[in-house]
């Protein structure tokens, strides 16, 4: 139990010492890491007839870094994971799905006048490849396809280093299991989109603001 308690310690450590040194921030910093966990929710039409995931899911973990060319726009490459599993009344499978995306980031804070000074939006968006990976005996059954992703980010500023943030995000998949041949049979296969709810970190990693 103790174990499983010390990321959630180490998180609010973090945030109460973010906290004592708030003062008033506006500005974002040039460059930013992201780490993100949260809930997942895989769609049935990825699924072999007869087979589905459980609605929500446990863990998804995003990790990114983001660079901002100018004050309303750039760019963030980014890795997820998730994990699914079966339904209660649908056969026994666990899923991996794995991706990474290049994406453009887009700010339009500055023309939603009525949002607190703390509170920041981001739209993101971009291409990006998913890896499938049945666990056990089901590995035969492992995909690789384009995706796309897009989502929007609301972050809260702690401090000119530090906000926190959430992401909803869609994963699309490009594919379906009629694309490969023969035709993908059996538990653990999964050429479907996804949804994600995350909760996370956002960290500067330069002292230098973006630049117009």
């Amino acid at each position: 139990m103790q174990q499983k308690l010390k990321p959630y310690f180490f998180f609010f450590l973090v945030l109460l010492m973010a906290t004592s040194s708030y003062g008033q921030f506006r500005e974002t910093t040039k460059w930013k890491a992201l780490f993100a966990v949260g809930l997942n929710y895989p769609t049935t039409d990825g699924f072999v007839k007869g087979t589905y995931a459980q609605p929500v899911n446990f863990p998804t973990v995003n990790i990114g870094i983001q660079h901002m060319l100018k004050r309303q726009y750039g760019v963030k490459l980014d890795f997820g994971f998730n994990r699914f599993k079966n339904d209660s009344d649908a056969p026994e499978f666990k899923i991996n799905y794995t991706r990474i995306n290049a994406q453009f980031v887009y700010d339009p804070t500055d023309f939603l006048k009525f949002l607190p000074s703390r509170l920041r939006t981001v739209l993101h968006a971009g291409p990006g490849v998913s890896f499938v990976k049945p666990l056990g005996n089901l590995g035969d059954n492992k995909q690789t396809f384009l995706n796309l992703n897009t989502g929007l980010e609301l972050h809260y500023a702690i401090n000119e280093k530090l906000s926190l943030y959430t992401d909803i995000a869609y994963l699309y998949g490009v594919t379906s299991l009629d694309d490969y041949n023969p035709v993908i049979s059996g538990l653990g296969a999964f050429n479907g989109s996804v949804f994600n709810l995350t909760f996370g970190l956002a960290v500067s990693l330069s002292g230098c603001q973006y630049c117009d």
